[in-house]
């Protein structure tokens, strides 16, 4: 029997923790970065917990 693979691209993007919650990271914290405040960067840069409506599609992509 085959095994299902895991999308290369959504485990690249989320992370799960030890509680089962699928974290993301914010978007616009790639580049440009002098057109942005310190305190946007900084606001950007902490993960979030993904949608409740995202949840079981990315959980299927990630195999679990």
């Amino acid at each position: 029997m085959p095994k299902n693979k895991t999308h290369s691209g959504a485990k690249k993007r989320f992370r799960v923790t030890g509680s089962g919650k699928i974290m993301r990271q914010r978007a616009n914290h790639v580049h440009k970065f002098h057109e942005k405040t310190p305190q946007h960067a900084r606001r950007l840069a902490s993960d979030v917990e993904l949608s409740a409506a995202d949840t079981k599609k990315v959980k299927r992509l990630l195999g679990r």
